[in-house]
C-alpha cells in the first residue's frame, strides 16, 4: 500500500484550515445548492447559464471541500521542542540578509498548505527554505534558487 503524503503545518495554519472547511461546509455548499435549485425552477436545463455556471460552482466547492479534509487528515503538526534553539526549521520565523548588503527580509517556515509568499510564510518546499533549514543564526549559506546561487547570512531566529 502507498504510504500517505503528510501535509507539515503549524497550529496556526491547521486551524485556518478548520475554519475554511466550516465556512464551505456551513456556508458555501448551501448557497450553491439554494442557486441550483433557483436556476432549475427557470425551467429547460440545455440552455441555462445559471444552472451551469451554479454546477460548475459547487464541483469547485465539494474539491476544496475534498481537498481540505484530506490535508486535515493527514496533517503533521510542527514540533520544534527538540530543535535548537538558533537552528532554522520549519515553524520558526527567520530573519536573513542576502549578501553583500540587501536589506534583511523576515519569513516563516511553514507547511505548502500554509505557504503565503507574500505576507512572509514561504513553504518548506521552496528553494530559499530548503537551502536554509538546519542552518545556524550567524551562518552565511549560499542558496540555490531559480535565477542561480544567492549567499545569504541567518541573522535571527525566532
Amino acid at each position: 500500500m502507498a504510504e500517505e503524503k503528510t501535509f507539515p503545518m503549524t497550529l496556526e495554519g491547521k486551524k485556518k484550515l478548520e475554519d475554511e472547511l466550516e465556512e464551505y461546509r456551513l456556508k458555501r455548499r448551501p448557497e450553491v445548492i439554494k442557486r441550483i435549485k433557483i436556476a432549475r425552477s427557470y425551467g429547460d436545463l440545455s440552455e441555462n447559464s445559471e444552472y451551469e455556471s451554479a454546477k460548475d460552482e459547487q464541483a469547485m466547492v465539494e474539491s476544496r471541500i475534498a481537498q481540505i479534509e484530506n490535508m486535515l487528515q493527514y496533517a503533521e503538526i510542527i514540533d520544534n521542542e527538540d530543535v535548537d534553539k538558533d537552528e532554522v526549521s520549519m515553524g520558526r520565523t527567520i530573519t536573513i540578509q542576502e549578501l553583500p548588503d540587501e536589506e534583511p527580509e523576515e519569513y516563516q517556515i511553514v507547511g505548502e498548505s500554509e505557504s503565503d509568499p507574500f505576507n512572509g510564510k514561504i513553504s518548506n518546499e521552496s528553494p530559499m527554505a530548503k537551502g536554509l533549514l538546519g542552518h545556524k543564526v550567524g551562518e552565511e549559506v549560499e542558496v540555490e534558487v531559480p535565477n542561480g546561487t544567492i549567499k545569504v547570512k541567518i541573522v535571527k531566529v525566532d
